[in-house]
């Protein structure tokens, strides 16, 4: 079992941010949780690409986590210059990035913010810090990270 925390945003550095919602059907979510807890206890990292310009989330890309650690995650850079060339060629965009924490909350650090480069994109963490590789609780949640600030958004499994 795992849970999705979905709360309203908080304020950010720069003023308050209004609510957005990250809209992702639950087979989607499931193959993300799927995929950090299949990494534990390394972070995993991928994304959920969807249409351009429509902001659904459609088909869930899993990538390696070149770091291959614990408490870092970095796609590897041949992978994503294929799996970018994939999107172009699909009219495709990264609409969700997703990575897993596996030792701390389900919280952007500085390390991932300071690397969020997709302003469009929804962040979403996993925490498998409860439950490792095992079914127990995962703590799931969604970001958008703009300009260094951080907007958590209410997550909407459909």
């Amino acid at each position: 079992m795992w849970s999705v925390r979905s709360t309203r945003a908080r304020r950010g550095a720069s003023g308050t941010y209004p609510c957005q919602v990250l809209r992702i059907a639950q087979p989607l979510l499931d193959e993300i949780v799927a995929h950090a807890r299949r990494d534990h206890p390394d972070e995993a990292c991928g994304i959920v690409a969807g249409a351009e310009g429509t902001d659904q989330p459609r088909r869930v890309i899993p990538m390696l986590n070149a770091e291959r650690s614990p408490t870092f995650f970095r796609f590897d850079s041949t992978e994503q210059l294929k799996v970018w060339r994939e999107l172009d060629d699909r009219d495709e965009v990264p609409v969700v990035i997703y990575h897993s924490h596996t030792a701390t909350e389900a919280y952007p650090s500085r390390t991932d913010i300071g690397l969020a480069a997709e302003p469009d994109a929804h962040y979403v963490i996993v925490s498998t810090a409860e439950c490792g590789k095992s079914k127990g609780p995962v703590e799931c949640r969604s970001f958008r990270i703009v300009e260094g600030v951080i907007t958590e958004e209410e997550v909407e499994v459909t």
